[in-house]
């Protein structure tokens, strides 16, 4: 049953993920040496879109975080150019469209793993990956379908590299925002009492 916290919530999800794709994900290590007062910064090669969508399973429910992917899904599909490469119907033929499909039932499990029980770090960490491990599934399912398909190559990438570049490349800066995302979903639920 949807409730009005879930289209807050969905409203929400949106924003943060139409934001997230445009926002680059970085990480600092600063100097632990006295002497020096530069803080580097690290990019993870990745944006915060993920992020969003696996912050609103955890913080809005299940509901809430499909309903937003899915409204992304159809805004980006028929209106606005807010996907990392543009938009449009033709998207559909973009090798990375799988994992942008992948980002409701990923969404979903977070956030139907996420409110299982009370929440802990762990349980929320857990229904990241998840999460995480669904968006990648689907991904790689469309990307293997799309080349079986379309030939040998899709978009003039051989599936082997297509694999490399969408799935084993990205996930491990993936996974940092997964664990951001798990403790700051973990410190809002606590200040938000559910």
């Amino acid at each position: 049953m949807t409730t009005t916290s879930d289209f807050f919530w969905a409203i929400i999800g949106v924003l943060l993920t139409i934001g997230g794709t445009f926002l680059e994900a970085f990480v600092t290590s600063p100097s632990w040496l006295w002497q020096q007062e530069n803080v580097a910064v690290h990019s993870l090669g990745v944006t915060y879109q993920i992020g969003a969508v696996l912050l609103v399973g955890c913080l809005g429910g299940k509901n809430a975080a499909a309903m937003s992917q899915i409204a992304y899904l159809a805004l980006g599909l028929t209106l606005l150019p807010i996907f990392s490469e543009g938009g449009g119907i033709d998207y559909l033929k973009q090798p990375t469209f799988g994992y942008l499909l992948g980002f409701i039932p990923g969404g979903w499990l977070c956030g139907f793993l996420a409110f299982k029980a009370l929440p802990k770090l762990e349980l929320l960490a857990f229904s990241c990956l998840c999460g995480l491990l669904t968006v990648h599934s689907v991904g790689l399912i469309y990307l293997s379908l799309s080349h079986v398909f379309n030939g040998v190559a899709t978009q003039g990438i051989i599936l082997g590299d297509a694999v490399e570049k969408y799935s084993i490349q990205p996930f491990p800066g993936q996974l940092a925002v997964s664990c951001a995302v798990a403790v700051l979903s973990y410190l809002l639920r606590g200040l938000l009492f559910y």
